[in-house]
């Protein structure tokens, strides 16, 4: 949409990616443009190419930043969101953004499973060799 709206191939960079299956709600990228764009002008006219273009993703908001500012590496926080829906029908609406089990699930030792993720852990076991975070705590 941007090539197709500026004429400029740019690259583009995500603060994050999203696995096969995963779903991004809030996705920040960053673009550098050479030619200077009204804000709503730029967000309206890429929505709309996006949306003849059959595309089911939409810019909420652009925002003008510092030439040093990295959609990925000036991230300071991210926030993921586990759907699990246990109940013995199947999934209408929430196919393939939940993660359904169709059976009863026990709520408090789920709960208790999870508190164990809760606070700073090292995760150096699942870092890629070519990791380029600062440290393997989070």
């Amino acid at each position: 949409a941007i090539r197709s709206l500026t004429g400029e191939t740019v690259s583009i960079r995500g603060a994050g990616r999203t696995d096969s299956g995963v779903h991004a709600m809030g996705q920040v990228m960053h673009a550098d443009l050479s030619k200077e764009w009204k804000i709503y002008t730029l967000r309206n006219a890429l929505n709309a190419h996006l949306r003849m273009a059959g595309e089911r993703v939409a810019i909420l908001d652009i925002v003008e930043v510092d030439a040093s500012f990295d959609a990925r590496f000036s991230a300071i926080r991210r926030h993921y969101l586990y759907r699990i829906i246990a109940r013995r029908a199947p999934l209408a609406l929430e196919a393939g953004r939940a993660w359904w089990v169709p059976k009863d699930m026990d709520h408090e030792v789920m709960h208790a499973a999870a508190q164990t993720l809760v606070g700073r852990h090292d995760f150096t076991t699942f870092r890629s060799a070519h990791c380029q975070a600062n440290s393997p705590v989070r």
